[in-house]
């Protein structure tokens, strides 16, 4: 069983407020997502985008209920963008994470990206880097992570549908090409299943390195309906292919034993994106946590 003083139990606003499609959620606050998230026994969240950026009015509504920022997406350009644009974002974001006690930032390369494209088919049109794409991606990671290190803080990748960094290859290039002191990894179960990779070996080979997990469940006969009606990655969202864990194909048992055989320390973070109004976000919410009780002792 895990140590409840090295893992803490997050779950992400996007079931409550989806920052991809706005319309999901749209009638969901702030307030009413970090209420229900502390209800449903969570002590985590990632940043929304109904948040408050003001991080002592964010600080007073979190301490309130109990919950802690683990961490927030960032979207990098370093494939198609100048460097320094993506720096001088990401200085801004590592110091309002920081500022909220975070110690880790979740990237994600979104140059090319198609996760956002409402009509693109999420199989058959995922970008692929060129060799001076992997270069620029490589090198402009480990001067982020180095950004990081200034503040004791570190960068985890997020592998991603719809992105160059997405298959169990691309992730193998990625790690092979970064120090393994500045460039970590987020292990995301949902969006490994999806694209059809081998979580669990994902997860044996790069534990290590691995500093935040996203819990994430499929939903089969979605997903066999994303890849027949070749349909984007938000339709699929919306359709719902992914959910909490306990409540798909996913088989979380090994990947829990994994994490505990290695000592992992870190965050839990429990995001599954669907449309409230399908899947009541507190009654998911609770569902996910119970299931995670019962298999982690947490």
């Amino acid at each position: 069983m895990f140590d409840s003083n090295k893992v803490n139990l997050g779950i992400a606003p996007i079931a409550w407020t989806n920052d991809d499609m706005p319309e999901l959620g749209a009638e969901n606050t702030f307030e009413q997502c970090v209420s229900e998230m502390a209800l449903a026994g969570f002590t985590g969240s990632e940043v929304g985008n109904k948040y408050p950026r003001d991080t002592n009015v964010l600080k007073r509504a979190l301490e309130l209920r109990n919950i802690k920022i683990a961490s927030a997406w960032f979207s990098s350009l370093l494939t198609t963008e100048p460097l320094q644009e993506t720096v001088d974002a990401f200085i801004k974001h590592r110091d309002f994470l920081h500022e909220m006690g975070a110690e880790v930032v979740v990237i994600s390369e979104q140059g090319n990206s198609i996760q956002g494209q409402m009509d693109t088919p999420i199989f058959d049109k995922k970008p692929i880097f060129t060799d001076e794409e992997w270069e620029k991606l490589a090198r402009g990671l480990e001067e982020l992570g180095r950004l990081a290190a200034e503040k004791d803080m570190k960068i985890v990748y997020h592998h991603h549908m719809g992105t160059g960094v997405q298959t169990t290859a691309e992730i193998d290039k990625l790690m092979e090409m970064t120090d393994p002191n500045l460039v970590y990894l987020l292990f995301d179960s949902g969006h490994l299943t999806f694209s059809g990779e081998d979580a669990e070996a994902v997860l044996k080979k790069y534990v290590n390195r691995i500093k935040h997990v996203h819990l994430k469940d499929i939903r089969k006969d979605v997903l066999q309906k994303v890849k027949e009606g070749k349909m984007s990655f938000l339709q699929g969202v919306k359709d719902g292919v992914f959910t909490v864990p306990g409540d798909g194909m996913i088989d979380f048992k090994p990947l829990f034993n994994i994490l505990e055989e290695n000592n992992y320390e870190g965050w839990f973070v429990v995001e599954a994106e669907q449309d409230p109004a399908k899947a009541n976000p507190l009654e998911y919410a609770m569902k996910a946590r119970n299931y995670i009780r019962e298999n982690t002792g947490l």
